[in-house]
C-alpha cells in the first residue's frame, strides 16, 4: 500500500475554505482506497505552517497514477494553485506494524 501525504499553506488566510473545497474535490475521484482532506488543528507549537493536509492510501502505484491522472485532480489543482503558498507531498510504502 502506497501512501499519498500532501502539506498545504494558503497565501491569504481568508481563501482557506476555497482552498479545502478545491481539495475536498479529490475525494470524488473514485478511486480503490481512501483519500481523506483535513484542515490542520495547529496544535504543534514550534510549527505553524501547514494549513491542510491531504492523506490517500493506494493499493499500489498504479491506483495512485490512476488517481492523479483523473480529470478531477487537475479541476482541483487549477482552484488551489493560484492560493496555495506551500505544498509539500511524499508517497511512502505502507510497512508491517508488528
Amino acid at each position: 500500500m502506497i501512501r499519498h501525504i500532501v502539506f498545504f499553506s494558503v497565501k491569504d488566510k481568508a481563501d482557506l475554505q476555497t482552498v479545502l473545497d478545491g481539495l475536498r474535490l479529490l475525494c470524488s475521484i473514485p478511486v480503490r482506497g481512501k483519500v481523506e482532506i483535513s484542515e490542520n488543528l495547529h496544535t504543534d507549537a514550534l510549527s505553524d505552517d501547514v494549513d491542510i493536509v491531504v492523506y490517500g492510501e493506494f493499493d499500489d502505484q498504479a491506483a495512485l497514477d490512476a488517481y492523479k491522472a483523473h480529470r478531477i485532480y487537475q479541476d482541483s489543482i487549477d482552484i488551489v494553485r493560484p492560493l496555495r503558498e506551500l505544498r509539500i507531498a511524499a508517497d511512502v510504502m505502507a510497512t508491517a506494524q508488528s
